[in-house]
């Protein structure tokens, strides 16, 4: 009997866990309240602020972010989500290469400004080939960001920053 009073408050904190850090999202999908969100969940629009991993220039792998209301200040903006349509995973800078250059394709409508002249910068995310092969992950995410670091206002849809 012991041991079922520990599984159930094992249950509960496991639940009362992910009703605290996930961010609750309202009927069109936006993002009201802070919390975590899944990489694999992630929607256009969304706004995030940095985890410390993504502060450094090196890679690492993104499983969550910091999801916030847009109307918070934020560091990101979910601009574009797409599969990539190669057939095997590419070489060396091949996925890096591939994800940005098909962000950059999709930056300007999302902006309203071309990159080159833009104060925003691009931070794609995309899949490793552990993820491409365990997880026949295919997506990348495309995200923006304000060049100078500063903390984004609002939605950048449509700006023209």
């Amino acid at each position: 009997m012991k041991n079922i009073g520990i599984w159930i408050a094992v249950a509960i904190g496991f639940a009362i866990y992910n009703t605290v850090t996930r961010a609750d999202r309202d009927d069109s999908g936006a993002v009201v309240d802070a919390g975590r969100i899944d990489a694999f969940q992630m929607k256009v629009g969304d706004c995030f602020n940095d985890s410390t991993e993504m502060a450094s220039d090196s890679e690492f792998e993104v499983s969550s972010v910091a999801g916030v209301p847009c109307s918070e200040p934020h560091d990101n903006e979910v601009y574009a989500i797409f599969d990539v349509s190669v057939d095997s995973y590419p070489e060396g800078d091949g996925m890096s290469e591939l994800a940005f250059n098909s962000c950059l394709k999709r930056f300007e409508p999302f902006v309203g400004k071309d990159y080159q002249s833009s104060a925003l910068d691009i931070f794609p995310m995309y899949p490793t080939l552990q993820s491409w092969k365990q997880r026949d992950d295919r997506e990348v995410i495309c995200a923006v960001y304000d060049m100078t670091l500063a903390k984004l206002d609002g939605s950048v849809a449509g700006s023209g920053l």
